[in-house]
């Protein structure tokens, strides 16, 4: 309008208008790949979250900046609550394991002093002691499991070796039961964690005993290294199987029992998860359960 106003002639007009766009190109083009440079970073950021990056985009506005420094205030805030809240559950779990390691020593006391006479009722004493030091045993797993992996040693062992040792320890279950145990041995030698193995293995044949009131419990090993426990006991229902790996899940057989804790096969999965084996079961209500352990490793080949 002011240079129609000034009656300046048309091509003077064309040519400070195509002058004009030319720089407001070059600088929409200058914009556009500032844009596109901070776009990548935040994308980079974005990415890589929960890590904090360590420095934002560089930003010439004054609201971007404030927004930055509210962020790093967040962030430094949320420091402060994780790193005090990691002290207080280290503190409860280094708590938890002096306490399961102190309990011990009264347990091995108890147990001396009801093997000074053999009676019904210190046997049936020494069973329930027995349950006790397994459930310490379990609060110490339990807490191992959340540890690093420094805790896992694997090498190979005899897996007869530790099947035996496992029954040994539930022999005295056995025979209060009156339960026939089937097991022919095996040959096999596993990669593994023989402590983590034996205690997946002890707590499944604590569920066979537990839920098994007559008939046997049978082990095998066949060539693939798969570890199969079968029991005749009450069986687990078909509704309930998706779920028995779940922590505090105790389904119906265990709402019946009354003493099942739900924590026994979820320590179980976790622990085979970390010894990279699979656990399956399988179970029909009145017959039985069969408990299923693939221990194969593919053998490592050096390069």
């Amino acid at each position: 309008m002011i240079l129609y106003l000034y009656r300046i002639t048309l091509e003077v007009f064309v040519y400070a208008f195509v002058l004009c766009l030319f720089f407001g190109l070059i600088i929409c083009i200058i914009h556009f790949y500032q844009y596109c440079q901070k776009y990548r970073k935040l994308s980079e950021v974005k990415e890589n979250l929960p890590i904090f990056p360590n420095k934002f985009p560089d930003s010439s506005s004054q609201i971007e900046l404030l927004y930055q420094e509210m962020l790093w205030n967040l962030q430094k805030i949320r420091t402060e609550e994780i790193t005090s809240q990691q002290a207080k559950t280290q503190d409860m779990l280094d708590y938890y394991s002096t306490w399961a390691h102190q309990i011990k020593i009264p347990i091995s006391v108890m147990r001396l002093i009801l093997q000074l006479e053999d009676t019904k009722e210190h046997k049936e004493l020494s069973n329930e002691l027995f349950r006790i030091e397994q459930y310490v045993e379990m609060v110490l797993s339990y807490i191992r499991l959340d540890e690093s992996s420094s805790d896992f040693i694997f090498q190979e062992h005899s897996l007869d070796s530790i099947i035996r040792q496992s029954i040994r320890k539930y022999a005295p279950s056995f025979i209060r039961k009156k339960l026939r145990l089937s097991y022919a041995g095996t040959d096999q030698i596993v990669l593994t964690d023989e402590k983590w193995l034996s205690f997946i293995i002890e707590q499944l044949l604590s569920n066979a005993i537990k839920y098994t009131d007559q008939g046997e419990i049978k082990i095998e090993v066949d060539q693939h290294q798969v570890l199969t426990i079968t029991d005749t006991g009450i069986g687990i229902a078909s509704e309930d199987l998706p779920r028995i790996f779940e922590r505090g899940f105790t389904g119906y057989n265990g709402h019946s029992e009354k003493t099942s804790t739900g924590i026994g096969l979820y320590l179980c999965k976790r622990a085979a998860d970390k010894l990279c084996c699979s656990i399956q079961i399988s179970s029909v209500v009145g017959k039985g359960t069969t408990v299923s352990l693939d221990l194969y490793k593919s053998p490592l080949v050096p390069e």
